[in-house]
């Protein structure tokens, strides 16, 4: 018979009637659901940010806040917990938050294809095996010593087997999510990681059902049989019954068509409807979601389109929640004493030692090098959401103790924290690659191939690019131009990055596919139809990576494939009214650290809409090109690019060659500091004409052989040497010319700063000036600087005389991405 004191206090009513009829929103179930929401997200995304920095993914500073929010830390106030969290409110938490995991669930059945499972490679499957049974059978004599001291209530069969899933699961988004962050996605230790992984969660999810069958409130062995049996139903139900109504779904939504809001009503009603099967067979309602999102076809844009239908509200909103639903379980606190926090040494002890040793003597014996096995042994400990669940699981059918289940979360938390700067530690692969000679535009042969990597990180830039790649073409006579578009884009936290990246995992990071009816990404149809009806050589490449180290990608892929010269568009992009806008630090920082690590030249782009809005056909280009010449090795750069698109019938260009009176300088006595590619700030000495300069001595050489060029050019060429002295007198000579389509100019020139004070100083003297509004909203302006063998003294990609690098070109002039 219930006592007074255990009775359930009265279910909360939905909504208040407000403040002034002197009730207290706090005590009604959807506005305290609402602060609940709110609190947390804020809270989370705040411990994020502070982790960030110890590049962790976002599920660590979940846990760590769900734990903190709850009895561990600020929940140790009972007042905080009676006002935010009361007792009778956690029933709508915890349902809320399930319904947020159910679709999480589905999302990352979504990200499993079950046909490059069962492609995986002996040794994936061997590693995944060692991963699932070494530690499987280390938590067995875990859960033996466990038992005997603090959980020793719990049924030992159910106990036995949620410790052995506990610690064998390796958790598959969130490895997937650290190796795109250590840009190891795509190196043979992150794709045998990936397989392996994608095999454990398969065989995890397997071990949870059968913990779950045993572990219900009738421990007749007969009641467990029937709930497998009634699972394995469920599976083949699914597969000959769902499957196909999900085939025919995704086989009536085309490429490039929207897909009917029906279909994607039916889908996720389906998702709902197995998670309730699995729920009243025994299983658990995540069991069904899990299944239902593995049967969805891959194939086509129905998956994809899915995944960005929910994935916003469920991983920003409802999915924190699940993370506080657990926190409020977890105690830390309970793990006090010599024996609580030694059976925590040894929990976390056996799970690293099951899954590192057990992986790395299997990788061994796989003749996989040890480096390369010890780190997927710590990448294979990787714990996360996943783990989370099977705890919360057994805490709920009271399996485990209120100590046993925070001694497991402590160890999933510490294990999944360690992995990353573990790594990095023990593995940073090198970048090699074989070294090439024309890293410049400038060169002692102009009829060799030029090879430019342009990069976009949205449709604004294309028509200019290709406008430009037009322009740079040149006349068959000379060498054939070879362009890289490369696709910039962001890698967010969003389950679809991840997939995208896992899909594109086999080809490379940056990534191209030589299937051109795979192509999905839009923004690259307009270079796939230029490569076609152009005599250029392009292919269309996407770089995903968080930004602040995307010029890795950049610059690897640069050398990887020789180019020239890498185009960056500017940080800032012109608004309607001509005013510079600025599209992101992180942006502006990018273009910094490819100047600093580039392999080859830098150009970068301030967009002004050359050719307009659309592409211009190539009997239509009618530009005129100003190059200003001051001299220097960025300003020659840029000075070989102008005779290189000069060739172009469509393209006058005009030489501005800027000069001083005898005994002046273009400093007018301003000391000059440069910023080199290394960053390294230094006095830059300026030659009056009556020294002898090593810079002033290959400007006039290379000068020499411009007027060459120039007399040959039938006037589509001409130069005017422009008399200044003063900084003012260059700035009235270059806005005679702010109607011009294009501008070249080199970034770190002798001349005293055009502007008192830039927001963009990484573009020098000149070049800041020329991107600011005052000085045109008509002319696009290229900033080249040079490279410099003397200040690549840290490359992103040694050179290795006999490495054997992959072809460079081309093999069918366009190749395009698939994502």
């Amino acid at each position: 018979m219930a006592t007074p004191d255990s009775t359930c206090p009265p279910p909360m009513k939905a909504t208040s009637n407000g403040a002034f009829q002197h009730e207290n929103p706090m005590d009604y179930a959807l506005p305290l659901l609402i602060v609940q929401i709110c609190l947390v997200v804020a809270f989370t995304r705040l411990i994020a940010f502070l982790c960030k920095p110890l590049r962790q993914p976002r599920v660590i500073a979940e846990v760590i806040g769900g734990i903190l929010l709850g009895p561990s830390a600020i929940g140790r106030n009972k007042k905080f917990l009676d006002t935010f969290f009361p007792k009778r409110s956690l029933t709508v938490l915890d349902t809320l938050a399930n319904i947020g995991l159910l679709f999480f669930l589905f999302l990352v059945g979504l990200e499993l294809d079950m046909r490059s499972i069962r492609k995986t490679g002996s040794k994936a499957l061997c590693i995944a095996l060692a991963g699932i049974t070494v530690p499987f059978v280390l938590g067995i004599g875990t859960s033996l010593v466990l038992r005997a001291t603090i959980n020793k209530d719990a049924n030992p069969t159910s106990f036995l087997v949620f410790m052995g899933v506990a610690l064998s699961i390796t958790a598959f988004p969130v490895l997937a999510r650290i190796l795109a962050e250590l840009k190891l996605l795509t190196t043979d230790v992150g794709r045998m990681a990936m397989s392996a992984a994608a095999v454990n969660d398969v065989a995890a999810w397997i071990l949870l059902a059968l913990a779950v069958a045993l572990s219900g409130a009738n421990t007749s062995p007969l009641v467990s049989l029937w709930v497998l049996l009634c699972g394995v139903g469920f599976i083949l139900f699914v597969i000959f019954a769902i499957k196909p109504l999900l085939a025919i779904m995704a086989k009536r939504c085309p490429e490039g068509e929207p897909v009917k809001e029906i279909y994607i009503c039916i889908t996720l009603t389906l998702v709902l409807g197995c998670s309730f099967l699995t729920d009243t067979i025994g299983i658990h309602a995540l069991f069904g979601a899990f299944v239902a999102g593995i049967v969805v076809p891959k194939e086509g844009p129905f998956a994809s389109i899915l995944t960005e239908k929910i994935e916003d509200l469920v991983m920003s909103l409802l999915l924190p929640l699940y993370f506080v639903s657990s926190g409020l379980k977890t105690n830390v606190a309970t793990i006090s004493g010599a024996l609580s926090w030694g059976l925590l040494i040894l929990v976390i002890f056996t799970a690293c030692f099951g899954k590192v040793v057990g992986t790395l003597v299997v990788s061994l014996l796989c003749k996989i090098p040890f480096r390369e096995a010890l780190t997927l042994g710590f990448l294979m400990n990787t714990k996360g959401l996943v783990e989370l669940i099977v705890l919360n699981i057994g805490k709920d059918r009271k399996v485990l103790s209120d100590q046993a289940f925070a001694i497991c979360v402590v160890m999933a938390l510490v294990t999944t924290f360690i992995t990353t700067p573990i790594v990095m530690a023990v593995y940073k692969p090198a970048r090699r690659g074989s070294p090439y000679m024309h890293k410049t535009i400038q060169r002692k042969d102009p009829d060799t191939e030029l090879r430019i990597l342009a990069c976009f990180h949205s449709t604004y830039n294309i028509p200019t690019l290709i406008n430009l790649i037009e322009s740079s073409r040149g006349t068959r006579k000379r060498g054939k131009l070879c362009i890289y578009a490369m696709h910039l884009m962001e890698l967010s936290e969003r389950p679809s990055a991840i997939t995208m990246v896992h899909k594109a995992r086999n080809n490379g990071l940056p990534f191209w596919n030589k299937k051109q009816h795979d192509n999905k990404d839009q923004m690259v149809i307009a270079f796939q139809a230029y490569g076609h009806l152009s005599s250029v050589n392009v292919r269309s490449m996407t770089a995903i990576s968080s930004l602040n180290n995307i010029h890795e990608d950049i610059c690897s892929s640069a050398h990887q494939k020789r180019v020239a010269m890498i185009l960056l568009p500017f940080h800032k992009h012109q608004r309607v009214d001509g005013t510079m806008e600025s599209l992101g630090h992180s942006f502006r920082v990018m273009n910094g650290l490819v100047l600093s690590h580039a392999p080859c030249s830098v150009g970068i782009l301030v967009d002004r809409g050359l050719g307009g809005t659309t592409q211009v056909h190539a009997s239509d280009v009618s530009y005129n090109v100003v190059v200003a010449f001051f001299g220097g090795c960025d300003d020659r750069e840029a000075l070989a690019y102008g005779m290189r698109i000069a060739e172009h019938p469509g393209i006058s260009l005009t030489v501005l060659k800027f000069i001083t009176p005898p005994g002046k300088t273009l400093a007018f006595g301003a000391k000059l500091i440069g910023i080199t590619a290394d960053r390294d700030r230094k006095v830059i000495k300026v030659s009056d004409g009556n020294t002898p300069d090593e810079d002033k001595q290959e400007d006039d050489q290379f000068w020499s052989e411009f007027l060459g060029v120039c007399c040959k050019s039938e006037e589509s060429i001409v130069y005017e040497e422009r008399l200044v002295e003063s900084k003012e007198d260059i700035v009235t000579v270059l806005s005679e010319r702010n109607k011009s389509n294009l501008i070249l100019a080199g970034r770190m020139p002798p001349v005293a700063p055009l502007l008192d004070g830039s927001d963009c100083a990484e573009l020098g003297p000149v070049g800041s000036y020329l991107a600011s509004s005052e000085f045109s909203t008509f002319a696009s302006v290229i900033i080249f600087q040079q490279y410099d063998p003397k200040t690549d003294i840290h490359p992103l990609v040694m050179e290795v005389s006999d490495y054997s690098n992959m072809p460079d070109t081309p093999v069918h002039g366009v190749s395009v991405h698939g994502v």
